[in-house]
């Protein structure tokens, strides 16, 4: 007997209702509604029977797709180069290498990022990943482009609309396309498809940190610009050719796309017939299907962002100040400072491939509790290594924080997937992103105010204490994030079982149910193994019941 049971049920009184589009009200809210609305992806026969080949007659097969993936993000990847074109941009159009105007450009290109993978996530659920990709490579080539145009007419509006706003654009396009895909093809190995579907962005800031440094001295600024955005193109267009998501039905290794058990049974009506296989689910447990605005406006869905945003907070603000904390507080050299960059974006891919990966055997919530408790004590030690300028232990302190950095990329796609289905991943991932993209750019802004004013009020820029006071509002920011992923409900029983009368608060503590509960004053209970079990059967057999009355089981 199968029970499956589209639920959406609260177990608290913050929880999200259940929301219907009305034809009357705000306008914004209509047309919130209706973008975020629930449209699949529908192809026609001709489609699907070309979507089972490569090219010509070479038939598909799905792990193509991880290179793919690692290529497309590749050329992402370079967006943390831009530090190295600051310098020369502001030169050529201002005559000051030292104008700081081109810095800008990176923190509007973080922040399209983000908010247009955010806008874009379910036009990339109703056309397709090879759409959104194709899309966001023409945009960044057009950046590229038209940054050219600007370096060479000397005009930084130009510079900062074209690689800002229409690169960063195609940027959040192709970021998310194949984090879509993998998420859908691999319900066996959704950690391990998110890891190697954001991995190559991590190597991409590692190589493009160097090549454009001698074609710029052999070309020009200018031309740099169109080599390299005529490099991504040829790289990124060809990959978004081949992308696509599995056919209808799809099932492998007994799982469909919803990572439900799937048994194949051979039946036939009449003898002597050729045997039919179906597919049953193979378990009789509910299963939670939400709409795309519901999962939106979930609480477990605002507590994700949040600890997203905390775990990202680190590792963009202090970390991409490495090469300048390198130089100026320890005295380094700028060619040392270089390499402790490229292996620290080393860290950052290592994190984002191996707590992937690990997260498929020991659970996405305990790698993402594992990260945040590592990087509040890395923060606090960090200070006193800054402190007493110990620069062995800085570097390994860094270089920790970044694998935790990168692991937090790697982790939340098959989080998001586990906790709302492959069907509104892409929408999800683009949300999620743009708490990167705060985290960037409002981090950024609120740490260089800081240091700016600590400047101006008499300290020097090699005093360690200007990164130092910063490090404190970063733990805090750290700490509230541990605290909410604490507080995300990941398993179906914490998600659907009721609150009971007078329930204040319930928690998951090692595997135990911590309730408290208001009766004749505040009570703090403990729940047996078998008294969570009691619960959890007297629920289905009254979701077995109520499914008795609207439909008959068959057996």
């Amino acid at each position: 007997m199968a029970l499956d049971e589209k639920i959406y049920t609260s177990t608290d009184s913050n929880s999200s209702a259940d929301i219907k589009p009305k034809k009357k009200g705000n306008i914004f809210k209509r047309a919130f509604l209706h973008h975020y609305r629930d449209a699949p992806y529908i192809r026609s026969e001709k489609k699907l029977e070309s979507q089972k080949y490569l090219i010509f007659n070479i038939p598909f097969n799905r792990w193509i797709l991880f290179p793919v993936a690692v290529l497309i993000q590749f050329c992402c990847g370079s967006l943390y180069a831009w530090s190295i074109y600051n310098k020369p941009i502001d030169k050529a159009i201002t005559g000051d290498p030292n104008a700081n105007d081109a810095p800008i450009t990176f923190y509007l290109a973080v922040c399209l990022l983000g908010f247009s993978a955010a806008a874009m996530g379910p036009v990339l659920e109703r056309r397709g990943p090879r759409f959104g990709a194709i899309i966001g490579s023409c945009c960044f080539l057009v950046g590229h482009l038209l940054t050219a145009l600007g370096i060479h007419t000397k005009q930084m509006w130009l510079v900062y609309v074209s690689y800002g706003i229409i690169g960063g654009y195609g940027l959040g396009f192709s970021y998310i396309s194949p984090v879509s895909a993998l998420q859908k093809w691999f319900p066996d190995h959704r950690g391990m498809a998110a890891g190697f579907a954001v991995c190559g962005f991590g190597a991409g800031s590692i190589a493009f940190g160097k090549i454009p440094l001698p074609i710029i001295d052999a070309v020009g600024l200018p031309k740099t610009f169109i080599i390299m955005g005529c490099i991504y193109f040829v790289i990124m267009f060809p990959c978004a050719m081949i992308l696509r998501v599995p056919p209808p039905g799809y099932t492998v290794n007994g799982l469909d796309v919803n990572r439900q058990k799937i048994e194949t049974v051979e039946t036939s009506i009449e003898e002597g017939e050729k045997p039919t296989q179906v597919q049953a689910v193979a378990n009789s447990q509910p299963k939670i299907e939400m709409t795309l605005v519901e999962s939106l406006l979930d609480r477990d869905f605002r507590l994700l962002y949040l600890l997203f945003f905390a775990n990202s907070t680190f590792g963009l603000v202090v970390i991409s100040r490495l090469s300048n904390m390198v130089v100026d507080i320890f005295g380094k050299s700028p060619d040392v400072a270089s390499t402790i960059v490229a292996a620290n974006g080393g860290f950052n891919l290592a994190g984002r491939l191996a707590f992937s990966i690990l997260s498929d055997y020991i659970g996405r919530k305990t790698c993402v509790l594992t990260c945040l408790v590592v990087q509040c004590v890395v923060i606090g030690i960090v200070s006193i290594s800054l402190d007493e300028r110990i620069y062995g232990l800085y570097i390994a302190l860094i270089w920790i924080a970044s694998v935790c950095y990168g692991a937090g990329f790697g982790i939340i796609p098959a989080f998001l997937t586990d906790m709302y289905g492959p069907k509104n991943i892409g929408a999800c991932h683009g949300i999620i992103l743009t708490a990167w993209s705060i985290s960037g750019v409002g981090g950024g802004l609120l740490f260089t105010g800081i240091f700016d004013r600590l400047v101006d009020d008499g300290y020097s820029s090699k005093d360690p204490y200007l990164y130092i006071i910063n490090l404190w509002w970063i733990l805090a920011i750290a700490i509230a994030g541990f605290f909410c992923a604490i507080f995300v409900r990941t398993t179906l029983r914490d998600r659907l079982l009721p609150a009971v009368p007078g329930q204040i608060l319930r928690l998951r503590v090692f595997g135990r149910v911590l309730r408290v509960t208001k009766d004749n004053g505040l009570r703090v209970r403990l729940l047996s193994k078998q008294q969570e079990l009691m619960e959890w059967n007297q629920f289905t057999e009254q979701l077995r019941a109520k499914h008795a009355e609207e439909e008959p089981l068959v057996q």
